[in-house]
């Protein structure tokens, strides 16, 4: 019976694996004083996701902060959900107050908040899966 409890549980957790909020971050762009960082979005959960909010933090080569902004990168204001298999792209635009000294800038993602369909409340650590993109 245990085996069979294992071998259930096994299964379940396999199959969770999958289900997830796909994030991919691209390298981070320089225009002047702007600094873009482009994200794909994949949602590879049964449900649609109503609305996330994503922290998005650049570095310098030292690990110095240089901008930083928090956004809904899907539902909010825009008010646009994100089916179940479905994708969308967002650009993260942070404006620098100050002139960029160097091109070697690196972008942290945090996703800090999922809601889903039926506004059910996700553990983005749970669900989430951020990547980088080296193209």
């Amino acid at each position: 019976m245990n085996l069979i409890k294992f071998a259930s549980l096994f299964l379940l957790c396999a199959l969770a694996a999958h289900a997830q909020l796909a994030v991919t971050v691209s390298p981070v762009k320089i225009t002047g004083q702007r600094v873009i960082v482009p994200l794909a979005l994949t949602n590879n959960l049964p449900q649609s996701v109503e609305a996330a909010r994503v922290m998005c933090v650049v570095l310098n080569e030292q690990g110095k902060m240089v901008g930083q902004t928090a956004k809904w990168v899907i539902g909010g204001f825009q008010g646009h959900s994100l089916s179940s298999r479905a994708g969308t792209t967002y650009n993260f635009v942070i404006t620098s107050p100050q002139p960029l000294m160097t091109t070697n800038l690196s972008a942290k993602i945090v996703v800090n908040r999922v809601v889903l369909e039926r506004d059910q409340i996700a553990n983005p650590n749970q669900i989430v899966n951020v990547t980088s993109s080296t193209k």
